[in-house]
């Protein structure tokens, strides 16, 4: 890769034993309980080598929303606990959701997302409870993650989002809404004017409650017109959105054509310089860790993955693989 993204040390040994326990467990998807014990298994398995290898650390950049001061750093964002709870046949209680966030903060992640607080009582409860505890664990050396839940452009979803992780000493909300023809047309039953309106006036409802770490996703991006990503993009980013995630929805692109389209949103879309770019792919074709380090050669410096790559349908970029591509090859 010709950018050399720098990750934490400690990340990147307790990572390289996650990578040995998925060659292991046998299960690229795991299912119920397995899921479960895969990614409790993962994490644990990692503690040891994050002790050791804390004396070789260097020190992250100070989290920023919006702006990373080192130019080569690439932030870590697991949503295991969300993306990856639509895993087929997984469910985690609101205690399995803590136990798996507080093993995520001692790999060392940036961001954990949390879950979709609107989507039940249940949600809500777990992604507050983590915002209240894993989201206000500060270790010695001053970090503790960004708490961020995932929300539509609706009233109700960004109420629940900010609400649950508003708790955390860093909390973020991840707005999403589609912005491809065939989204737009069959189940937004939306204009492109009528997705606009939605996602500005989404940014700043959120705003007006006091959150000022907003993540904008244009759900299916690598299937939108580029032109109208253009759009969407800046006038969220005029609105006060900090992050601005690339979603590769259907695992459709391939990874030249993703680094490309994240180069040209970086180069193209005003304001993109105020912001940071972020990858969300899938793996239908089998290319969530290929067209997520293509997107990180293209400039984005957040990475959204699972840990073993576990998610809906075919699943997400896996964190290990992402986070050893980079130390090894980055």
């Amino acid at each position: 890769m010709p950018c050399a993204a720098q990750t934490n040390k400690s990340l990147h040994a307790s990572l390289l034993l996650a990578a040995k326990s998925r060659l292991s467990a046998k299960l690229p998807v795991p299912i119920g309980k397995s899921y479960r014990r895969n990614v409790c298994r993962v994490s644990a398995s990692a503690l040891h080598a994050v002790e050791k290898a804390q004396a070789q650390s260097k020190t992250r950049p100070e989290y920023i929303p919006g702006r990373i001061e080192d130019p080569n750093y690439v932030r870590i964002f697991d949503t295991t606990l969300r993306d990856g709870e639509q895993s087929p046949g997984a469910t985690l209680t609101s205690k399995e959701k803590l136990d798996i966030a507080r093993q995520l903060s001692k790999l060392g992640v940036d961001i954990i997302e949390a879950g979709f607080p609107v989507a039940s009582p249940d949600d809500f409860e777990a992604v507050r409870g983590i915002a209240m505890d894993v989201g206000n664990a500060v270790d010695e050396d001053g970090y503790v993650p960004v708490i961020c839940g995932l929300s539509r452009t609706k009233q109700r979803d960004l109420d629940a989002a900010w609400d649950a992780v508003k708790h955390a000493k860093r909390p973020r909300v991840h707005v999403f809404i589609a912005t491809s023809p065939i989204h737009m047309q069959y189940k937004l039953k939306m204009t492109p004017d009528q997705v606009v309106d939605n996602a500005v006036k989404a940014i700043q409802y959120l705003k007006s409650r006091g959150c000022y770490d907003i993540e904008f996703s244009p759900e299916d991006a690598s299937r939108s017109e580029i032109d109208f990503l253009y759009r969407v993009l800046s006038e969220v980013i005029i609105a006060g959105a900090t992050t601005i995630n690339i979603p590769d929805t259907t695992g459709w692109a391939l990874p030249h054509e993703f680094a490309n389209l994240i180069g040209k949103i970086k180069a193209e879309t005003p304001g993109a310089e105020n912001v940071v770019i972020s990858t969300h792919c899938q793996n239908d074709l089998g290319l969530a860790t290929a067209n997520s380090l293509a997107g990180a050669a293209a400039g984005a410096r957040q990475l959204e993955c699972t840990i073993n790559g576990i998610g809906e349908r075919a699943g997400n970029a896996s964190l290990e693989e992402i986070v050893m591509a980079i130390d090894l090859r980055g």
